[in-house]
């Protein structure tokens, strides 16, 4: 018997109208990273299984104790109150470790816990902190929003640094840029008063949107407008950021870099 078109029994048509609305399927966030594909050379995955252990931050899902990370391996009472006592300063996004792993050497008195998605590039870090003997940087190799979102408590930061982010060149793709309006609310939240956010990128009209957002927040003030005004609200570059291989050939060439420092009020 052909039954296509009998209309379901009553009980049965009461169950589905009285049964619970089926769950949405989840919406992707938009990414403003591609996870590259790489190959971890051998002293990179020797980085890994040596200094993994006490250099890498696991990903959680609750607040971390900025503190800890760096307290932990510390095995005096005196070394770990120093530890506990230094800024911290959050990193996004460090490519292959080098300019981070220069400014962790000439600031020792800062720790800085820095977010890279790249395993080669996790992995040339860990073999630099290994080289340089370094103590004050910590990895969690995971997509900074969510670790932003779920691991850092408010007024938290001292600093955060976001280098030569994608610029992601073409119209369409802006949308995934990582510095937009959402992202930094929630980094000047976990800012501590007089905490500071510094961006560099070498693609003006990414340099005009940092700029443009980073004004927009109530939350933050240009460091750069009282003190170097000719620069219409850029900074100079700090002494502590280097001149990265691919910065300094963009300037052999002719192209601009842009600093934007901003301060929690």
């Amino acid at each position: 018997m052909n039954t296509e078109n009998t209309a379901p029994p009553e009980s049965l048509e009461k169950v589905d109208k009285d049964a619970p609305e089926a769950p949405k399927p989840f919406m992707r966030t938009i990414k403003s990273f591609i996870r590259r594909a790489g190959r971890t050379t051998a002293g990179q995955a020797k980085a890994f299984e040596v200094l993994g252990p006490q250099f890498l931050v696991p990903y959680q899902t609750s607040l971390l104790d900025l503190k800890s990370p760096f307290t932990q391996a510390t095995t005096s009472a005196e070394g770990a109150a120093a530890q506990a006592a230094k800024p911290v300063v959050l990193e996004i996004g460090f490519g292959m470790g080098e300019a981070t792993a220069h400014i962790a050497s000439v600031l020792p008195g800062t720790n800085f816990l820095c977010c890279e998605v790249h395993e080669p590039g996790v992995g040339a870090l860990l073999k630099r902190i290994g080289e340089r003997e370094l103590t004050n940087i910590r990895i969690c190799a995971h997509d900074a929003v969510e670790v932003i979102d779920h691991m850092l408590p408010m007024d938290s930061l001292d600093g955060v640094h976001i280098f030569f982010p994608d610029p992601w060149h073409k119209t369409k793709h802006n949308k995934r840029r990582l510095i937009q309006p959402g992202l930094v609310a929630k980094l000047a939240a976990r800012l501590k008063v007089g905490g500071y956010l510094h961006c560099a990128t070498d693609w003006q009209p990414y340099a005009e949107q940092i700029l443009q957002v980073l004004s927009a927040e109530p939350l933050l003030r240009n460091r750069a407008l009282m003190s170097h005004p000719q620069l219409e609200g850029y900074a100079p570059k700090p002494l502590y950021r280097p001149l990265t291989k691919f910065e300094n050939r963009g300037i052999r060439l002719g192209h601009g870099v842009w600093d934007v420092v901003f301060e929690r009020v």
